[in-house]
């Protein structure tokens, strides 16, 4: 049986050159980045080779990045560190309504706090306006915090027209870049970003490592205690095996971005344009263009994404039904309700996500296995009886 994996955007396999780089710091080369002998001076120098590697392929200096578990704890620094330094200035965000929920639980958790948080609504595409941001802001807004690309349905936020909005304004922007990171060229500069959050796992790079980047000047103030690494920010010993391989995987993502991307741009199109012609009572989620490269969102009417996901599943294919982190949640996409789609339509929703290993081959295979799937779950389906009657 054919093995096809169209679920990246929840992660992605390491690659062999990410694995090799990190071997040697994983065995020989064990040493604490913070003991000042030569086993740790050793660590030292490759934690700090890979965060200049890291800085420079995202355009910022070195001493702007500070190494985390990965997406989610960047988030909450970001946000609720953020919080925590700038509140005798004001206690209000905003954020996006269809935010990876490491964006909106902290906002969640900040509003139990006294703090107000403006979730600005998306259209029917999942695209903020920036006049909407523009007209949230208020006296006494400290943070906005929009995510570049979505991770459900893929779509591309205006964030450099959104970063000119806060900077004349003078509030802090921060970007959730974990889904773009990988498919999409990341310079802070030409974003205009304050703060940027990246997690390795989604661009072929070990899991449980991620960077924030945090623009030189006001730092958010920590979230846990107990050491002097990452300037205080993020202490605890530094995972060196983890950072060298974040920064091999970012500089051959970089590397390969744009050959990458124009494969799996005509892969995707080829999985979308099947699926629409072949299968009747289906929706494009997100705009059809402003997305990532390897995204597909659609929804199959009149039935369940869960059962569409296990049927698939038992073919050798992997698909989600949105975010992995609220993959066990019964309740529909966030994102999806957002966009103004209903709870039927919500939850028959497929995402699938290409890699590298994707092949044309693999996409034949799905477009091949699909419509079966489809057509026996709605034969089963009461709702779909009731309205082809």
């Amino acid at each position: 049986m054919r093995q096809v994996y169209l679920d990246h955007s929840a992660t992605t396999p390491m690659r062999k050159e990410v694995l090799e780089s990190m071997l040697p710091f994983l065995s020989e080369a064990y040493g604490n980045a913070s003991s000042v002998h030569r086993w740790g001076r050793e660590a030292r120098i490759a934690v700090e080779e890979a965060r200049e590697k890291i800085a420079e392929l995202i355009g910022a200096s070195a001493n702007e990045i500070y190494f985390t578990s990965g997406g989610t704890e960047s988030d909450n620094i970001a946000i609720l560190g953020t919080a925590k330094a700038k509140e005798n200035k004001g206690k209000h965000i905003i954020t996006s309504s269809i935010e990876h929920h490491a964006v909106l639980d902290s906002c969640i958790e900040l509003e139990k706090r006294g703090f107000e948080i403006t979730y600005v609504p998306v259209d029917s595409d999942g695209i903020v306006n920036p006049e909407d941001v523009r007209k949230a802001l208020r006296e006494d807004t400290i943070l906005v915090t929009i995510m570049l690309a979505n991770n459900e349905v893929g779509t591309i936020q205006p964030i450099k027209e959104i970063a000119e909005i806060t900077k004349e304004a003078g509030v802090a922007l921060h970007t959730d870049a974990v889904q773009a990171a990988g498919s999409l060229k990341l310079d802070v500069n030409d974003l205009g970003v304050d703060m940027l959050t990246i997690s390795a796992h989604k661009f072929y790079g070990p899991k449980g490592i991620g960077i924030l980047y945090v623009k030189r000047g006001p730092r958010p103030k920590p979230l846990v205690y107990g050491g002097n690494q990452e300037k205080k920010v993020r202490p605890g010993t530094e995972s060196v095996a983890n950072i060298v391989g974040m920064a091999k995987a970012l500089e051959l993502a970089v590397l390969e971005m744009d050959e990458v991307n124009e494969r799996l741009t005509k892969l995707r199109n080829m999985l979308i344009e099947g699926v629409e012609s072949s299968i009747p009572d289906v929706i494009l989620n997100g705009h059809r263009e402003k997305r990532l490269p390897n995204n597909a969102n659609i929804s199959f009417l009149f039935i369940e994404g869960e059962s569409l996901i296990l049927s698939l599943d038992a073919l050798g294919v992997a698909v989600s039904s949105g975010s992995a982190c609220t993959s066990g949640s019964l309740d529909p996409s966030h994102v999806l309700m957002n966009m103004g789609m209903d709870h039927q339509q919500a939850h028959g929703s497929l995402r699938m996500t290409l890699g590298r290993g994707t092949s044309e081959e693999d996409i034949e295979y799905v477009l091949e296995k699909l419509p079966n799937i489809v057509d026996r779950l709605r034969a089963m389906s009461p709702l779909y009886n009731k309205v082809k009657e």
